[in-house]
């Protein structure tokens, strides 16, 4: 890799931390005082997703754990547990990037649904296992649901507005050609 395409890539981690800060900011931001009948989508999940298929070295295993530690510190998650089974995921993701960037969108939002179906049941089980206090069960699906329906929007947005792209079989930007 030459300097200006490694700049480019520090550029765009440096941008990836740059929007999981925002989208804790969002979380983290007292807008109601009661507890909702709803959840929202969690966009960081799909976000990591959407990055780690089309740029898998804009997304580091190292920076994503550090990163998803500081989600689960922030939101109050006992920590380590959802960051390892999202670190996991996403690695298992980049390892498929290769197939997954020759196929359709169709396939790659079925392969994230079944990645994001399998951490909210790990992360779930985890929990009754410890016996630790959970959502009830209807607020879980409807976030995973609203999540899993939420990522056509966040693939638009890293294409379109962020311009995180699928590479092409000659792109020269992969790290070494190990993508």
């Amino acid at each position: 890799m030459n300097e200006q395409s490694q700049l480019h890539v520090w550029v765009m981690r440096a941008a990836f931390c740059l929007l999981v800060l925002v989208i804790l900011f969002f979380q983290i931001l007292p807008l109601q005082t009661q507890p909702g009948q709803w959840a929202p989508p969690d966009l960081l999940i799909g976000f990591v997703f959407a990055w780690s298929v089309r740029r898998p070295e804009y997304v580091p295993p190292l920076m994503l754990a550090v990163l998803l530690m500081l989600a689960d510190l922030l939101l109050q998650r006992p920590p380590g547990l959802y960051a390892a089974l999202v670190l996991m995921a996403s690695e298992n993701l980049k390892g498929r990037a290769r197939a997954l960037r020759a196929s359709t969108l169709m396939a790659e939002f079925v392969t994230v649904a079944m990645l994001m179906v399998a951490v909210a049941v790990a992360y779930r089980l985890v929990h009754k296992v410890m016996l630790i206090d959970t959502a009830p069960m209807g607020l879980s699906l409807l976030q995973l649901g609203l999540t899993i329906l939420s990522y056509p929007l966040v693939v638009l947005v890293t294409h379109s507005i962020m311009r995180v792209r699928k590479t092409g079989p000659g792109d020269l930007e992969t790290a070494g050609g190990r993508i």
